[in-house]
């Protein structure tokens, strides 16, 4: 079973093989991500690995929680499940305006 932990405070020079590189010396690396803004490709400043099982997970944290990396202490712990976010409203729809189907009288 794999355990994901979530990565915070990171320098934004900091991208995936990083990551990848610094948490293998705990074991081995199901996967690393930083979270990259959509519209400017920025870092977001936090990404999440996916260590192979959770023994490598807890020795990950206790040794990387906290370690500077690019002038920045790094925070990780693990990663909590995605909370369910409330639908955006698209901002689209056309209000009511007097646009009706009455008769014409003549």
């Amino acid at each position: 079973m794999s355990s994901k932990l979530y990565v915070g405070n990171l320098s934004y020079s900091v991208r995936d093989d990083d990551l990848q590189q610094r948490f293998a010396e705990f074991g081995t690396v199901a996967s690393a991500k930083v979270m990259m803004d959509r519209d400017s490709g920025r870092s977001k400043g936090f990404g999440f690995v996916e260590m192979s099982n959770a023994d490598q997970a807890q020795a990950a944290i206790r040794g990387m929680n906290g370690q500077s990396v690019d002038g920045r202490d790094m925070v990780v712990n693990e990663a909590r499940p995605m909370e369910a976010r409330a639908p955006r409203s698209g901002g689209g729809g056309f209000g009511g305006g007097g646009f009706g189907g009455g008769r014409r009288s003549y």
